[in-house]
């Protein structure tokens, strides 16, 4: 959204707050020029009503702000009654994961979701196995894997100080950062860490839909919270191997993990488990490790610490690299706003046929 609004006005539209006054619009232009939206909606009213009215201060801000031709992007079906007041020129789905499939999905989000097939000009699936599988349901398909900042991640390999609160932990550190949820493999990391005690595992991210208490626990495992996107590259740096410990369920077979492109730009050796996008192309270009069980995982750490400072290490790092220059989130931009304006034309034309039929 930061490189569309290098060249038009982007309106990310936030999820709700609740508050005792009337309905309005929060509206201010974030450093990147994006233009953030909150709806500020009375409280006490039920998730269909609140909709509702939040559809009402959208179609008040498209006049207010004098948008005569605009696009619509939706990423989550559930709130799709929010845009039942707008008139898009194209409306793509940015579909970023199979949400139906993940713990504690609404029955109502499958229904959603087809109506937004229905309405879309455009699918934009976060991976490859997402795409062939919405690919059977919408023409106008396309897969964006993840892309990468990275200059951004590279500054991991500037010797950037170290994080204070990973800072007194020995070493070696194996680190993963995300969402701690039922796509995180507890019982992996948690043999691992009980098996090598002397490997130290950094983990940052909130705790989701799973309950702390049944996290595994141990002196060399390190809960360190939640990270902003500015600080990923000081624990980076400090870390000897990346890992992507995710569990091979429903809630990962469609996933695209964004950070095996940033440990990449980063530097760090990456091991992970049999993730489909994971495995094509990284696994398949040799840049990541795939390993599936405890002891094939265990073995690939140790080969991955073995490696990294050594001539086959900083091949692969090169080689790494040269695939991450093919990459970048201006590149998928342009290509998302060229089918976008495609899609636009072919509307015109049909538009304009049906006038000359009438």
């Amino acid at each position: 959204m930061t490189r569309a609004a290098r060249t038009r006005r982007v309106y990310y539209v936030e999820e709700p707050q609740f508050v005792a006054a009337p309905d309005s619009l929060n509206v201010r232009e974030d450093a990147s020029g994006v233009i953030v939206v909150t709806p500020q909606i009375e409280e006490g009213h039920d998730a269909t009503e609140s909709q509702a009215r939040t559809a009402r201060l959208l179609e008040g801000l498209v006049a207010s702000e004098g948008l005569a031709e605009y696009d619509l992007w939706v990423y989550t079906p559930m709130e799709l009654p929010i845009t039942a007041g707008l008139c898009p020129r194209v409306t793509v789905y940015d579909c970023m994961d199979e949400l139906a499939k993940f713990k504690g999905a609404p029955p109502e989000l499958r229904r959603r979701e087809d109506l937004l097939f229905r309405q879309a000009d455009l699918v934009f699936t976060g991976g490859h196995r997402l795409y062939e599988a919405k690919r059977e349901r919408h023409a106008g398909a396309h897969p964006f894997p993840s892309s990468v900042d990275t200059a951004h991640f590279a500054q991991a390999r500037a010797g950037l100080p170290d994080a204070p609160d990973q800072a007194g932990l020995p070493r070696p550190r194996l680190g993963f950062y995300g969402v701690i949820d039922e796509r995180f493999d507890t019982r992996l990391i948690g043999e691992l860490a009980r098996r090598r005690p002397e490997w130290q595992f950094v983990l940052l991210g909130p705790v989701v839909k799973i309950d702390p208490a049944e996290l595994p626990r141990g002196e060399n495992l390190h809960y360190l919270g939640m990270k902003g996107y500015a600080e990923l590259p000081t624990y980076l740096a400090h870390w000897d191997v990346a890992l992507l410990p995710f569990a091979l369920n429903e809630a990962t077979e469609f996933i695209s993990p964004t950070k095996t492109p940033e440990y990449l730009a980063a530097g760090v050796p990456v091991v992970s488990t049999g993730i489909r996008d994971v495995i094509r192309p990284y696994g398949e270009k040799d840049l990541v490790r795939i390993a599936d069980g405890v002891d094939a995982f265990e073995a690939a750490c140790a080969a991955a610490l073995a490696e990294r400072e050594t001539p086959a290490g900083q091949e692969r790092r090169e080689r790494a690299d040269r695939y991450l220059s093919t990459l970048s989130w201006d590149r998928t931009w342009a290509e998302m706003s060229a089918l976008i304006e495609r899609a636009a034309a072919e509307r015109n034309v049909v538009a304009l046929a049906g006038v000359a039929d009438d």
